[in-house]
């Protein structure tokens, strides 16, 4: 499979650009809605630099000292500049080409080769007047991804289509190098509603504004919801060219809840997780609620302000949503309340609750509490979770009261919940992320619940994120029927993550599973053939739809770290050692400091016979983060195929400090351990490791086996029954079951 990601025809990108007629071409008509979207968020997503705008930025210079660097800005000679450290790791001035953002920061684009933009990391607060680092405290320097000279700050890859209207990255692969294109800077009315050079021509020729036009085609509530979620959702491009009207699925694997800690157990976010994923799985968003039902979809703002916009639903009368009195609900009094409970014209749009006094009664602060990113940004969750400090001290889920009262205990917190709402706490969601909790612990009685969330959530969210944490249980029947049946879901996330998970089985080439996935290769959903044709890709015939959906995805996502290992795993399966070889190491070219890509280049190499090679780079992943307990167990793994068995077990000594849970460390440290002669502590290891996944059957063998060599033979029998219990058809166990028994009838007969 060769990298097809050259620069498309320049002729068919002209055409492509002539279906777009720009913003402009719309305000004649539509004046009203023009002129809310012109001073919009979306409107000045990205724009060129002008004095009136941003002079005052640079002029008068400033400096900041962030970690051990110093930046400064200037206007020097009518143009803005940044001094800051560069690729060379010294400093020097940079010119600035434009500005992406607009409230409550600014950042600035600098040109690099390739046709590359690239983000500085030091960036403009205009409420404040101030520079600061988005990264805080990190200090990340060049050579680094995430450096703004790195891929990880690459516009082209990282910002631009989500700033831009129809933006086209067309990275080719050969050089290194990005043609990229778009229709319009900014994103314009033409993001939303798609090209409208048909729709301008036609009401020229016509004369009939206002009336129904065939060139428009009005977009479903769906649509209109993938749409958003396009730009306002933390995922994975797989085609890079999403338009107006497509399904989301057809373009993107979307990031939820999973084994991850990408989110809190309970929906909330934790990364930069932005709004669409915890909306989907949000009440609101199973009740039909839709992003323009809260925002104008052209000012971007909300419909009204504070409380007024959640009693548009929750006063009664209007909808189903259940009557809510913002002041007896809350138990808190209301900023921009009177006594009485009559809601008073208050704006709180854009505060954070750390700069209010007494805002419990706030709707917003309580079911979607705010999280800071970049250093400047506070941005509400969208997941309308209910506070629960009860899963704050289970589980460690922050809860809203906590994060205002930020000087009180969570038990103080949890018992005004219990005196205010009682038995009401006790809700569907609470038992949700509890299960989900226990099982990304490892906790192996969840995967019951959690097969009981894929087949019975009335959210196809929750029943995708059910499936993820199912994976680590995929090999039981119960969990490998539900997961199978899931993925005859009628939503595509949900077939999508049980795709994924059942992955390990077809790469066991289990027949149901295969059998299965085979049948997934033809799904209406482009994410569903892609999971599908991934977890194939050993055999997967690469002309076939699936085929070209996933070269393509490969291909488009060439031009980052993950994509170059990502393709020489692809490889690898296929038994293409020496490609997969040469995209590994690329991928730890371009990011020389993560662990992980080196850990799989470790696994090449070793493919390779190249032992060697493969330690240095663990013993490198190791350096980098000696806190990593992948890395650590890599190693532990490579030092015992060198025949160091000492070190193998320090090693994963290490790697159980970091990861108690981690079931199949404990069982090779026992096995190391036992043939170190150190029998006692091998015991204990197993328990351990029978203790953190009770259902692997090999764990009480191997504790079995060492029992017996001890003569502690009926401890070693009871041992080997357990064995037989969770893998009945376990040979191994059944002889050595048998020869434990027949030592005992010999020992009878001896007996005088």
């Amino acid at each position: 499979m060769a990298q097809t990601n050259t620069p498309p025809d320049a002729t068919r990108l002209r055409q492509d650009r002539r279906a777009y007629g720009g913003s402009a071409s719309c305000s004649a008509c539509h004046e009203e809605e023009f002129k809310l979207w012109a001073g919009s968020h979306h409107a000045l997503a990205e724009r060129k630099i002008t004095p009136k705008s941003d002079r005052a930025a640079f002029d008068p210079p400033r400096s900041l000292k962030h970690g051990s660097q110093w930046s400064g800005a200037s206007w020097d000679s009518g143009r803005p500049r940044i001094n800051t450290r560069g690729p060379d790791g010294s400093n020097e001035n940079f010119a600035l080409q434009r500005v992406i953002g607009q409230a409550p920061l600014r950042q600035f684009l600098v040109s690099a080769p390739g046709g590359r933009l690239q983000t500085l990391e030091v960036s403009y607060d205009p409420a404040s007047n101030e520079w600061f680092d988005v990264f805080g405290s990190e200090d990340r320097q060049p050579g680094e991804w995430g450096h703004w000279t790195g891929r990880g700050m690459n516009w082209n890859s990282m910002c631009g289509s989500c700033h831009d209207t129809h933006l086209s990255k067309n990275f080719d692969a050969r050089t290194d190098s990005y043609h990229t294109t778009m229709a319009e800077m900014s994103v314009g009315c033409e993001a939303c509603h798609g090209p409208l050079q048909a729709h301008n021509a036609w009401q020229r020729s016509s004369g009939k504004k206002g009336a129904k036009d065939p060139t428009l085609a009005r977009l479903t509530a769906r649509q209109s919801l993938d749409n958003c979620g396009s730009c306002h959702a933390r995922r994975s491009d797989l085609t890079g060219h999403f338009q107006p009207g497509d399904d989301f699925n057809d373009h993107f694997q979307l990031a939820t809840v999973d084994a991850t800690e990408t989110f809190y157990a309970d929906g909330q976010i934790r990364d930069e997780d932005y709004e669409f994923s915890p909306f989907l799985g949000s009440r609101m968003h199973a009740r039909g609620v839709g992003c323009g039902d809260c925002h104008d979809p052209h000012s971007m703002k909300t419909r009204l302000p504070g409380n007024f916009l959640c009693l548009r639903c929750h006063i009664g009368g209007v909808s189903n949503a259940p009557v809510i009195n913002p002041v007896t609900h809350s138990h808190h009094k209301v900023f921009g309340y009177a006594t009485n409970g009559v809601a008073l014209n208050i704006d709180l749009a854009g505060y954070h609750p750390s700069k209010i006094i007494e805002t419990g009664g706030e709707c917003v602060n309580c079911h979607m509490p705010q999280t800071l990113f970049m250093q400047r940004h506070w941005r509400h969750d969208h997941g309308f979770t209910i506070p629960d400090p009860l899963l704050t001290k289970q589980y460690d889920i922050p809860n809203a009261c906590n994060r205002c009262h930020a000087d009180k205990t969570t038990d103080w917190a949890l018992e005004f919940v219990a005196q205010w709402y009682g038995d009401k706490m006790k809700r569907p969601t609470r038992d949700r992320a509890t299960a989900i909790a226990r099982g990304r612990n490892g906790d192996r009685a969840a995967a019951a619940n959690l097969a009981g969330l894929l087949q019975h959530d009335e959210s196809p969210y929750w029943r995708a994120a059910a499936a993820k944490i199912l994976e680590r249980w995929a090999g039981e029947t119960n969990v490998s029927a539900a997961l199978l049946g899931g993925l005859a879901d009628t939503n595509a996330l949900v077939r999508e993550a049980c795709a994924q998970s059942l992955e390990p089985l077809a790469e066991a080439e289990v027949p149901q599973v295969m059998e299965a996935m085979k049948k997934l290769l033809g799904d209406p959903a482009r994410s569903v053939r892609v999971a599908a044709a991934w977890a194939l890709r050993p055999s997967l015939d690469t002309n076939s739809t699936a085929g070209k959906d996933l070269r393509r995805m490969l291909d488009f996502n060439a031009d980052q770290p993950l994509g170059q290992v990502q393709t020489g795993e692809f490889y690898l399966s296929r038994g293409n050692s020496q490609l997969a070889l040469e995209h590994a190491k690329k991928a730890v070219d371009w990011d020389t400091h993560s662990p992980a890509l080196r850990q799989e280049l470790a696994v090449v190499l070793s493919t390779l016979g190249q032992s060697d090679e493969a330690m240095a780079q663990l013993e490198a992943a190791v350096r980098l983060d000696p806190r990593d307990a992948e890395s650590h167990y890599r190693l532990a793994l490579a030092c015992n195929e060198t025949g160091d068995l000492e070190r193998a077990a320090r090693e994963l000594t290490i790697t159980v400090e970091l990861a108690p849970q981690r079931a199949r460390a404990w069982y090779n440290l026992g096995l190391a351990q036992n043939s170190l002669g150190e029998t006692d502590l091998a015991i204990k290891s197993l328990a351990r490791a029978e203790s953190a996944e009770p259902q692997d059957a090999d764990i009480p063998y191997a504790r079995a086996t060492i029992l017996s060599s001890l003569g502690r033979n009926d401890e070693a029998r009871t041992a080997a029954r357990r064995a037989l219990e969770i893998q009945p058809g376990f040979i191994d166990a059944q002889v050595l079951i048998r020869a434990l028994n027949g030592q005992a009838e010999a020992g009878r007969i001896q007996k005088p």
